[in-house]
C-alpha cells in the first residue's frame, strides 16, 4: 500500500468516525434524525475532534503521533468554518489517525480508541 498522505487520510478518517459516532448513538436508543444530527456534532465538529484526540493522546503510539502529525501539518486552503485554526488542525491529525487504522485494519485499536471517547 502507498503511504497516504495525511489529508487523504484525514479523508477517509473524518467519514469513518461519522460512522462509528452515528452507530454509538442509534445503539444508545436515540432514533429522531434531528436528535442524531444534535448529538453527533458534538463528536464530529472540529471542536468534538479535537476533545476526542485529547481523550486518547496520552495512550497513542509513537506510529499514531506520527499519523497524527502528518494530518495536522499538512497544508490545506480549507478554512475552519466553526473553529479556530488550531482546534482545526488538531481535528484533521484526529481524523488522520482513524484513516490510518481503518485502512491499516488494524480494527481492534479503531475500536479500542473509539471506545475511550464514547465512553
Amino acid at each position: 500500500m502507498t503511504q497516504l498522505n495525511g489529508l487523504t487520510l484525514a479523508y477517509l478518517g473524518d467519514a469513518i468516525f461519522e460512522v462509528k459516532v452515528r452507530e454509538y448513538l442509534l445503539n444508545k436508543g436515540f432514533q429522531k434524525v434531528d436528535n442524531l444530527h444534535k448529538e453527533a456534532i458534538k463528536y464530529t465538529s472540529a471542536t468534538g475532534q479535537a476533545k476526542a484526540f485529547d481523550m486518547i493522546e496520552n495512550v497513542l503510539s509513537e506510529e499514531e503521533i506520527s499519523v497524527f502529525k502528518r494530518g495536522r501539518n499538512a497544508n490545506t486552503d480549507r478554512k475552519a468554518r466553526n473553529a479556530d485554526l488550531a482546534t482545526y488542525k488538531k481535528a484533521t491529525g484526529f481524523e488522520a489517525i482513524i484513516g490510518y487504522l481503518h485502512i491499516s485494519n488494524l480494527q481492534d485499536r479503531l475500536d479500542y480508541l473509539i471506545g475511550e471517547i464514547l465512553n
